[in-house]
């Protein structure tokens, strides 16, 4: 019996090689190549070929004015948190990926909308790969979804998938997880590079061609990434993380990539024993609750999206060793570096023997540069030891020449610091109110151009 030839495939890119290495000659990564049984390149098995060669010269050029344009039909989910992330809703035809941690409730998340969907008239079907059907029965159960209408698919092969939405052809179809499917077209276990790749094409295809939304749940790396190949991003419409801390009952949902919808936009969820329960004012999570005002505590308003939030920022400054330490959460420690280094040169506060740590309250995760300014504060009003007056707010970007430069939508963030009683702000010059605008009603506004102008005022706030 002739020994069948293997190939050894990377798990992190898909690149492929005929022997074993340590490193991927591809990507580079180092520990992932996987053997795989190869499959035959004869003419029987290309199945792609034929179909491209089937369909060369039937389609038309067109001239991009002349193609109509209209706005996408949205169907909403029933929660808005969601929707919002989402961009309004469901798209039909539209394929999402929603990724995060084991446990952090992706499939409660999905069976609430699901269910919600069909109250609402849509035929839904949930295909779990992971689960028995009595087991989801269970959780709907738990979550208070009594009569729930919603069909359930227990299957991870992808022919009966795929046989079964076509003879029922629901409005969303959610497959938890990906991970678990597979193809009988490829000799791979499920889970593989391969079979994740392969799976997840088929079902976009269907969805492009039914007009089914489809659902894909997907496991996630040890560093948070998705796991499988990054091509399964690019793939799909929509690529969604759920983000939470396992000690808080907070959950965010955000959106790295919508073809139909703004990137970067979070939905806030609060894990309770009936699921999860969107959040309206986000603000208040992330804000503490302090009797007094206290040292090295300003308040940041930050923008996820469409949508600004307030955020705590609190810095602690304590006299440190021969090395002082630099520790940041939720925030990017270079650039914690950075701005002490700019404080010390063009503020003349220098922090070069204490240990400096920076923390954003309510495990938030701050990415935007607009958080400088209120991270300096912070940390100056730590090191002398004096709080910043009840209802100060800051943002701004610093640079390395002590500029502050604006943040986009200032009158965005100025606007729900004031709907939230907020009184006094230190902002950028380029986004206080210009002159014959509306003021913006019980916030005084105090516009600089300079680390050492913010300094300034803050001294004359005291």
């Amino acid at each position: 019996m002739a020994k069948e030839k293997s190939l050894f495939v990377c798990s992190e890119c898909g690149g492929t090689s005929p022997k074993w290495l340590g490193k991927c000659p591809s990507c580079g990564a180092w520990n992932t190549l996987i053997e795989q049984v190869a499959g035959s390149s004869g003419p029987a098995n290309n199945r792609f070929g034929t179909q491209y060669a089937a369909l060369a010269g039937v389609s038309e050029l067109a001239t991009l004015s002349e193609i109509e344009a209209t706005d996408v039909a949205r169907t909403p989910t029933g929660l808005d948190e969601l929707d919002r992330v989402l961009g309004g809703g469901i798209v039909s035809g539209g394929v999402t990926l929603i990724g995060g941690d084991p446990g952090i409730g992706k499939s409660t998340l999905l069976l609430q909308a699901v269910d919600a969907l069909q109250r609402a008239g849509q035929n839904a079907l949930y295909v779990t790969g992971e689960e028995s059907g009595a087991q989801v029965s269970l959780r709907s159960r738990r979550l208070g979804l009594d009569h729930s209408q919603v069909q359930v698919l227990a299957e991870i092969q992808l022919e009966k998938i795929i046989a079964t939405l076509d003879a029922t052809r629901p409005a969303i179809a959610v497959i938890d997880s990906i991970q678990t499917v597979y193809s009988d077209q490829l000799t791979s276990a499920p889970g593989s590079v391969a079979q994740v790749r392969e799976c997840a094409a088929h079902l976009t295809r269907f969805a492009k061609t039914s007009g089914t939304a489809v659902v894909l749940v997907g496991h996630v790396t040890k560093e948070g990434a998705l796991a499988g190949p990054r091509v399964l991003e690019h793939m799909v419409d929509t690529v969604l993380y759920f983000e939470g801390d396992t000690h808080s009952s907070f959950r965010l949902v955000r959106a790295i990539k919508n073809r139909f919808g703004a990137v970067n936009e979070i939905g806030v969820f609060a894990m309770t024993e009936r699921g999860l329960k969107g959040v309206t004012n986000p603000s208040a999570i992330f804000l503490s609750q302090h009797a007094e005002p206290v040292p090295g505590s300003v308040v940041l308003v930050t923008l996820e999206g469409t949508r600004p939030m307030l955020v705590e920022i609190q810095a602690l400054v304590d006299n440190g060793g021969p090395s002082p330490r630099r520790l940041s959460v939720g925030l990017d420690r270079d650039r914690l570096a950075m701005l002490l280094a700019v404080l010390h040169r063009h503020a003349g506060v220098a922090c070069m023997d204490q240990d400096v740590f920076v923390n954003a309250v309510g495990g938030v995760r701050i990415s935007e540069p607009a958080a400088d300014l209120a991270v300096m504060l912070a940390i100056t009003s730590s090191l002398r030891g004096k709080p910043l007056p009840r209802g100060f707010i800051a943002f701004g970007e610093v640079g390395l020449a002590g500029e502050v430069r604006p943040a986009p939508r200032g009158q965005e963030r100025l606007r729900e610091a004031a709907k939230l009683g907020f009184s006094v702000a230190v902002v950028p010059k380029a986004n206080a109110p210009r002159k014959g605008t509306k003021e913006i009603e019980g916030l005084t506004i105090h516009a600089v151009e300079r680390i050492e102008e913010a300094m300034d005022v803050v001294r004359r706030l005291d």
